[in-house]
């Protein structure tokens, strides 16, 4: 018998398809434990875009496996507490940090960090800023050739452009000369690198691993999210960097659609160090249950670990290392900033590529400011991804209409995630200020507690500032009603961008 295609029958075979695809979005969404503002973004993805949602969901939305998590969490277990019972109860007392730091909102972090990440901290730090990616990799690149036990890499984007031709020639050669060098990157992070871009390094001796990836993948399972967003290089447990500069060229300022590349790392000589190795371990370690290499013994790199007490020397910089990821709910990185915004007295300076903030965060920046503290935060005149800065803009006009300074950097691209507040405390690290990276990515900063380089980071930002454009409620009024569409649509999407 043949059908006979009438509108109503082509409206009915319409309808049930619908039907079914609203089936599918609500048994896809929620399957996995999610926030509400993630959960209502997906199905509203899911609903009005029935074939292309599903394909957006299957690169953006998937989650991490059960077995995924739980080996994160096991590696985590890994480090023992013994001297974290003491800080804490050395905290209880108020003598863990040194007497001119034992400031309230010192011990309030502090003790948020001992408690969320089980975050050491750690007193002979010597620390070096490093804002031009030039002066920074030069540096990096001398310390690897100067390396004499081991040599640990793990970054976000490992490209395999000059850059990286001259990182990689510098950790061939410390192969060839006895050093342990062991390279953990992102895959999709790294555009164009695999296995293949390491194998001589290996045939050296030396290890290279995408984050939780099979040994000879070229690419990984389609997923967008999850992904090892962390810049850490650890040299002879003694010298450490951690910051928001990747290696590749544009990192340099080398790629003419960004320009000069402004960003904040950290070189730090001290035993801040030997928490960044921490870091490093867990998520080598993970990565080795796919590939089979061999892990990282925490307790042998350990064995003669002993914290060193503070002994007031004003160049010295206590530091914790701070970890969060979609491994836990702790969200320790935007808690920390929570608590730098709603515990200032003065001012809070704010440096990061992308603001997408949690509800959260963004109430905590209005009341600071409504409250007569000056909140200034920095990003880009330009975007790297159309949605993220269309959505940065929206809460930028957000912000700015509710008494927040925010400023366009002018001079190239902005790529620094930094945050100072008060005298002594400071954050410089890979986290953004935006969801991705509060929930979705895995990430680690260096929160410090010390007068000079707080001094000399907002010095920075303050010299940035000459750099750039304060942003108005009229400059915002004045673009075009399909710009400020493109916002607004880009913020009803923020959950999962």
């Amino acid at each position: 018998m043949d059908i006979v295609w009438t509108w109503d029958v082509i409206r009915r075979i319409i309808e049930v398809l619908w039907l079914i695809n609203i089936a599918f979005a609500v048994w896809t969404v929620f399957r996995s434990r999610r926030d509400i503002a993630s959960t209502w973004a997906w199905l509203l993805v899911l609903t009005i875009l029935p074939v292309v949602g599903f394909i957006l969901y299957l690169f953006v939305g998937r989650q991490l496996s059960h077995d995924e998590i739980f080996s994160i969490q096991d590696e985590q277990k890994q480090l023992r507490t013994k001297y974290l019972e003491k800080q804490r109860k050395l905290s209880e007392e108020h003598e863990l940090m040194p007497k001119g730091s034992r400031l309230s909102r010192d011990r309030q972090l502090v003790n948020l960090f001992l408690s969320l990440n089980d975050s050491v901290v750690t007193f002979n730090n010597k620390v070096h800023v490093f804002i031009d990616g030039k002066k920074k990799f030069d540096k990096l690149i001398d310390d690897i050739n100067h390396a004499t036990d081991h040599v640990y890499i793990e970054y976000y984007s490992f490209y395999a452009d000059n850059l990286g031709k001259r990182v990689l020639a510098a950790l061939e050669d410390a192969a060839a000369r006895g050093v342990k060098v062991r390279v953990l990157y992102d895959l999709s992070g790294s555009h164009g690198t695999t296995f293949k871009f390491f194998k001589h390094l290996e045939e050296l001796g030396g290890e290279a691993q995408a984050f939780i990836a099979a040994a000879k993948a070229y690419f990984q399972t389609p997923r967008l999210n999850y992904h090892l967003h962390r810049k850490l290089a650890i040299i002879d447990g003694k010298i450490g960097y951690i910051g928001g500069f990747n290696i590749g060229d544009q990192y340099l300022g080398e790629d003419p659609k960004f320009g000069y590349w402004r960003d904040t790392h950290l070189r730090v000589v001290g035993q801040a160090t030997m928490m960044m190795t921490v870091r490093f371990a867990m998520d080598w370690n993970t990565t080795c249950r796919k590939t089979h290499k061999k892990k990282i013994d925490l307790e042998k790199e350990f064995k003669n670990f002993e914290l060193v007490a503070p002994d007031g020397d004003p160049d010295e910089v206590p530091m914790q290392i701070v970890s969060s990821g979609p491994d836990n709910e702790n969200y320790s990185i935007r808690r920390g900033y929570e608590s730098i915004i709603s515990s200032a007295r003065k001012y809070v300076y704010i440096q990061s590529p992308y603001l997408i903030p949690e509800d959260s965060v963004l109430e905590a920046l209005v009341i600071a400011a409504r409250s007569g503290i000056d909140v200034r935060i920095m990003i880009p005149c330009m975007p790297d991804h159309p949605f993220v800065y269309r959505a940065t803009e929206y809460y930028a006009k957000y912000l700015v209409n509710n008494g927040v300074k925010v400023y366009k950097y002018d001079n190239g691209f902005i790529h620094s995630k930094t945050m100072v507040s008060g005298s002594n405390i400071a954050s410089v690290g890979s986290a953004n200020m935006d969801y991705r990276s509060f929930r979705l990515n895995f990430e680690v900063n260096a929160f410090a507690y010390n007068e000079k380089l707080t001094a000399q980071l907002k010095k920075d930002f303050e010299n940035d500032m000459k750099k750039s454009t304060l942003l108005t409620p009229e400059y915002f009024a004045n673009q075009s009603k399909w710009r400020k569409f493109k916002q607004y649509f880009s913020r009803l999407l923020s959950p999962i961008l």
